[in-house]
């Protein structure tokens, strides 16, 4: 049947039926008659209709509308002069339904919404783009927003239109190159994607949502709408005091945990959030750890991933739950005194179909050029830091997280590889910046300004909220303030300090003297930054072993020095992160896709380790010379750096307030010290802390008693000494109680 109308061209309804219209506000929904006839008419495209039938609000029928076009175009003509509020019933295989048309609105996007994510900084971006339950002239659906400036045409699809993205085209607000339209009647738990034809016409695959706020269960992959509001905080004592947590001379001690294999159900399942919650959170507050840092909890498709190629940056994986639940462990977390971390990755995204990549058929979110927006390491597209509404992406998505769920800090991934354009390229693979170099002047930006935000807003929680760099370079000032010319982060992870003593300790005991250096030298650097020591999951993967299997010997020479090892850890100077199973010695290197071996803790020797991280914890969190001035120069001194041939390290910690002190004996052979003579900063008694030899641990109970005390006889280049029994591959801490 041919088209047939009186008041619109031919062409438009073509378009509007195949989808390629430009703006189907225009032309659906209540209009002025354009014949200047007077009256209001109304067009309804519904492909998937028998008949449409106008309703008052309150189910009056105004008539049933004539169809203009085989294809559902129906259009109706009315008298009356002003708009009114009409319904629709939607008659399809004798099946009746009644909807509010969507086209009746007026558009939802602000100006002001507008013109902050055009100039890039609308820092809660995402409480304007993306989908959101809300009400609209009395009317209750859900808003959707989405960015894509080159498309030709958005829709919303999903089963309540059957996929069809004829049915919900969207709204072009021209000024930001926003797509947006309020759908009536849908709820929380709807599926939808986005259905959008490129320039020139490509239909692109559907995409998922860059704002949503939940994802479905992989292998699925769209969005599900969702709110983040509906959860009652229980955290505000947490909240007011997080600052001071957070400080250079606060004890800082991370537990960092994949929450998909920490531990599992019998059929392989996964924890919950809530189960976490329940399990996770008091064992890690036992433990004596301050905060858990957990791998990207983000959206990603891929398990093997461990979440570092995310797609849903703003949703919590629906591995474990929905949003909600992932603050109520959040909460939870709080309410046991701990901080909450995760991983963040700002640097680069997988190349999915259904994700950014080409996300409007054009490159939007990563550089066109291979040479700046492919990464060959982990082949992903890198973000386009230079393009303001991607940074705002991406820094409003930092906020987000500390916003919406009260995260305590962002641990930010592969830092190296955003500052340098020529990382992992080789000459010719890369371009370089306007001066010629090869740092990443964008990224750089991009950085300092999101920790800015972070350390200086309302949306950063007022700079209680921490960041840490995990920055692999020697690029200078990552963790010092952007006003003195650094990036801005709070903390940096120490990689030079982690590969040098791995390295040490994987020596048999009789070549160690040889490699003193890798012992001391970190301590020429140690105050450059705002260090933390990480022993994290990157060191348990890919054929490197357990941290236990990398020590040498046999089986006590290894628990031994682990437990040696763990002893200088925690009293350098540093604040401390351990992967999880690394705090009982987990034999067997890490699989994402099984839990741990819990079974272990049967087995005296990985009970022994625990109990001396749990020791460690407490003491290094009791004990303000452990901690206050990890940060600073004043906080150490060496006592004895240069024993090679002994293969031994002595030195002391102090505090901020006079007398506040604890040495340190690190035996790294399997030779006793008896009687071995130390100097010590201070005269009279010092409390034996801690002896990773003591037979609580699994050692051979060589010490001294619980104390010694200091001779007035110079030693070391200290005033005073003591005769301190050293025990084979042992680390011992005393500590000098208050006057």
């Amino acid at each position: 049947m041919a088209p047939r109308t009186d008041v619109i061209a031919h062409d438009v309804i073509a378009a509007v039926t195949a989808g390629t219209h430009a703006d189907p506000f225009a032309v659906l929904g209540l209009h002025p008659h354009p014949g200047g006839k007077g009256g209001l008419v109304l067009r309804v495209f519904r492909p998937d209709a028998d008949a449409v039938t106008v309703l008052t609000p309150d189910g009056e029928e105004l008539g049933v509308m004539p169809r203009r076009h085989e294809s559902g175009f129906f259009e109706m003509r009315f008298a009356r002069q002003e708009r009114f509020a009409y319904r629709l019933r939607i008659d399809r295989g004798g099946t009746c339904r009644e909807i509010d048309d969507p086209y009746r609105f007026p558009p939802i996007l602000g100006e002001m919404d507008q013109y902050l994510l055009a100039e890039g900084r609308h820092w809660r971006a995402w409480e304007a783009l993306g989908a959101h339950p809300t009400t609209v002239e009395g009317v209750a659906g859900v808003r959707f927003a989405v960015w894509a400036p080159n498309a030709e045409r958005v829709s919303v699809v999903g089963d309540f239109n059957d996929w069809d993205g004829r049915i919900n085209p969207m709204r072009l607000r021209l000024g930001a190159g926003i797509w947006e339209i309020f759908i009536p009647g849908l709820e929380e738990g709807a599926v939808y994607k986005y259905e959008i034809i490129g320039p020139g016409g490509e239909l692109l695959p559907l995409k998922a949502d860059p704002f949503g706020f939940q994802g479905e269960m992989r292998p699925n992959t769209a969005s599900v709408v969702a709110r983040i509001d509906r959860h009652t905080w229980h955290d505000q004592e947490w909240m007011a005091t997080r600052a001071a947590r957070h400080d250079r001379s606060a004890p800082v001690s991370i537990y960092e945990v994949h929450l998909g294999s920490w531990m599992r159900w019998e059929d392989g399942g996964f924890l919950s959030y809530g189960e976490l919650a329940r399990r996770l959170v008091p064992y890690v507050r036992d433990m004596g750890f301050t905060h858990i840092e957990v791998m990207p909890v983000h959206e990603h498709p891929f398990d093997g991933s461990w979440g570092y190629q995310p797609l849903g940056l703003y949703a919590p994986t629906s591995r474990f739950g929905t949003p909600s639940d992932f603050q109520s462990f959040v909460d939870a977390c709080h309410q046991e005194g701990l901080g909450l971390l995760i991983d963040w990755v700002p640097g680069h995204f997988p190349n999915d179909a259904h994700g950014l990549y080409r996300f409007d058929g054009t490159h939007l979110f990563e550089h066109s050029d291979p040479r700046q927006g492919y990464h060959p390491d982990w082949n992903t597209a890198i973000y386009n830091f230079g393009r303001t509404e991607v940074a705002n992406f991406l820094t409003a998505n930092a906020l987000y997280w500390l916003k919406a769920y009260h995260v305590d800090g962002l641990r930010v991934d592969a830092v190296a590889s955003m500052l340098y354009l020529d990382y992992s390229r080789q000459a010719g693979q890369w371009v370089p910046n306007r001066f010629g170099g090869r740092e990443n002047l964008e990224a750089i930006d991009f950085l300092r300004r999101m920790n800015e935000l972070v350390y200086g807003s309302d949306e950063g929680q007022g700079g209680s909220a921490v960041t840490v760099a995990e920055e692999s370079t020697a690029w200078p000032g990552v963790s010092r303030p952007t006003y003195v010319g650094g990036l801005g982060f709070g903390y940096k992870w120490n990689m030079g300090w982690m590969h040098d003593t791995l390295r040490y300790m994987k020596r048999d005991p009789i070549h160690r003297r040889f490699h003193h250096d890798d012992l001391t030298f970190g301590l020429l650097y140690a105050f450059s930054e705002n260090f933390i020591l990480p022993l994290s999951h990157d060191e348990v993967v890919h054929g490197k072993g357990s941290l236990l299997a990398r020590m040498p010997g046999d089986t006590w020479q290894q628990f031994a020095n682990l437990r040696a090892y763990y002893g200088f850890m925690w009293t350098h100077p540093g604040k401390k992160l351990l992967f999880m199973g690394g705090e009982f010695a987990q034999g067997r290197e890490w699989n994402h896709d099984a839990g741990l071996d819990w079974h272990l803790l049967d087995v005296h020797w990985h009970r022994g380790v625990r109990d001396l991280v749990r020791d460690l914890n407490w003491l290094y969190r009791e004990t303000p010379a452990l901690h206050e001035l990890d940060c600073e120069s004043d906080g150490f001194r060496w006592i004895r750096g240069q024993s090679a041939d002994d293969s031994l390290l002595a030195y002391a910690r102090f505090g901020r307030q006079p007398g506040s002190a604890a040495a340190v004996v690190c035996n790294f052979t399997p030779v006793p010290r008896p009687r071995y003579r130390i100097g010590l900063p201070a005269g009279g008694v010092w409390r034996e802390a801690l002896n990773t030899d003591s037979a609580l641990y699994g050692g051979t109970n060589i010490g001294n008693g619980g104390r010694i005390e200091a001779e007035s006889v110079p030693w070391d280049g200290q005033p005073f000494s003591a005769e301190v029994e050293v025990p084979p591959l042992a680390t011992v801490i005393f500590v000098k109680p208050p006057a």
